[in-house]
């Protein structure tokens, strides 16, 4: 297909593939300076559990270079910054300028300085040299980047040799009943909430379907063996409703050889 023809999912929208990102843009620009309050009262605080169990994970040691991908707000980049300490590095990376100003301006306000850097960068394409990085994390970022097995390859290439790479995101519930459950409080409350607190109900209509669009656990696994991850393994938070996925490159560059046809998400 002709590249101006290619299409992908915006929620449950079709939309050109050229189009995806200013649309995310548009998502993110809106709700950047709520979106800690939003996080907080959607998950009523389990975010942060689910975050310390990545993190845990990850066993990041002093010293490290640490790429924190889809950086947001700034969380995971708080914590990673206290365990590399002085002598390592974290560099937190997102597409969406708002947000990126935002989580800078929370970390220097909370005294997190000295060793992270910021950069405006693309998942798809990191401007970052290769086997730069000890262990990259990227959290609840996945789902909105529109070709994700791009994504997972640029991951890979920056990663050195033994690094790893951590992935938490929305995913599957494993019973039939919470998927109900789920289903109810996804598409009724969050839109509402969004409404009343951060004045965007679409927005937060378009997380609730860009959850049920996002790859469940075996197929998220799948691709991150097919991008050149090795041990690839995943672990599932409050029933399925979040997965945290560790991949390790371990045979770089012989497993990353995979001829998987990339057509977006």
């Amino acid at each position: 297909m002709p590249e101006h023809n290619k299409t992908t999912h915006f929620g449950y929208q079709t939309v050109h593939t050229d189009d995806k990102q200013g649309l995310v843009d548009h998502v993110f620009d809106s709700v950047a300076q709520r979106y800690d309050v939003m996080n907080d009262l959607m998950s009523a605080g389990l975010h942060r559990w689910w975050k310390r169990c990545a993190l845990e994970w990850c066993a990041v040691q002093s010293g490290q270079h640490v790429l924190d991908l889809a950086g947001g707000t700034g969380d995971l980049a708080a914590s990673l910054s206290r365990q590399v300490g002085a002598d390592g590095q974290v560099v937190v990376a997102d597409i969406n300028a708002a947000m990126l100003e935002v989580g800078r301006d929370k970390l220097i306000n909370r005294g997190v300085v000295g060793n992270i850097d910021y950069v405006q960068a693309n998942a798809e394409c990191l401007p970052f040299a290769e086997a730069s990085f000890d262990v990259v994390t990227m959290a609840f970022g996945l789902r909105n980047v529109t070709d994700k097995e791009a994504a997972l390859r640029a991951i890979a290439k920056v990663l050195k040799p033994g690094g790893c790479c951590v992935i938490l995101e929305f995913s599957k519930p494993q019973f039939s009943w919470l998927n109900k459950a789920y289903d109810w409080y996804s598409f009724n409350i969050l839109p509402t909430m969004g409404r009343w607190v951060a004045d965007d109900e679409e927005s937060y209509r378009y997380l609730a379907e860009s959850i049920r669009r996002h790859p469940d656990q075996e197929t998220l696994k799948t691709m991150m063996e097919e991008a050149g991850f090795d041990r690839c393994e995943y672990d599932n938070m409050t029933g399925g409703i979040v997965a945290a996925h560790k991949g390790i490159k371990d045979n770089w560059p012989a497993s990353a050889t995979s001829t998987t046809t990339v057509t977006g998400e």
